[in-house]
């Protein structure tokens, strides 16, 4: 679409907070998206991903779960690898809200292999729950103690090590 309508789409997003968290405002913003998405041509991924975050965002993961693989379907990275990656992450903790944690991992462990940008971080947090979801608490913890580690002033390496030492113990290194 153009950037007028991706503007407009993020403006709303924008506003999420001024919707009070009743069902019926949940619901009036889902129909505002609604209505952003139907200016789209039929078959664009970015409307079953628009509508998969609002249902996402108004607590709704199970009617989230199907829109986000319809977006991935209908090719939403030939349009926008970044909001795939989004999607991916989003639909990951929605698999997770909604029981199915392992499917969630599966996905953002391919992920962790995608070219570096600044999800790298949510995909490892989303991980570190899936994975705890499913009682793989150290392999989650070292997870995010990993992610952490170089945004430390000080103590990256050291930090580093022991993050993979929580599932990988080895040597401690020299201080």
């Amino acid at each position: 679409m153009n950037q007028d309508w991706e503007d407009r789409v993020a403006a709303l997003w924008d506003r999420f907070d001024d919707y009070a968290e009743t069902e019926e405002d949940e619901a009036r913003f889902r129909a505002d998206v609604d209505a952003l998405v139907a200016e789209l041509p039929e078959g664009s991924p970015l409307g079953p991903f628009e509508q998969a975050g609002a249902w996402d965002a108004t607590g709704h993961s199970d009617k989230a779960v199907p829109l986000y693989r319809e977006a991935l379907d209908l090719g939403l990275a030939r349009v926008s690898p970044y909001k795939a990656r989004r999607t991916k992450i989003q639909l990951a903790s929605s698999l997770r809200n909604i029981g199915q944690a392992a499917e969630g991992v599966e996905l953002l462990e391919a992920e962790l292999d995608a070219p570096s940008d600044e999800l790298d971080d949510p995909v490892r947090y989303f991980l570190a729950l899936c994975l705890s979801s499913l009682g793989r608490d150290r392999e989650a913890l070292s997870l995010a103690l990993g992610a952490l580690a170089p945004h430390m002033a000080r103590y990256q390496r050291s930090a580093a090590y022991y993050a993979q030492a929580l599932v990988e113990p080895g040597e401690q290194p020299e201080a």
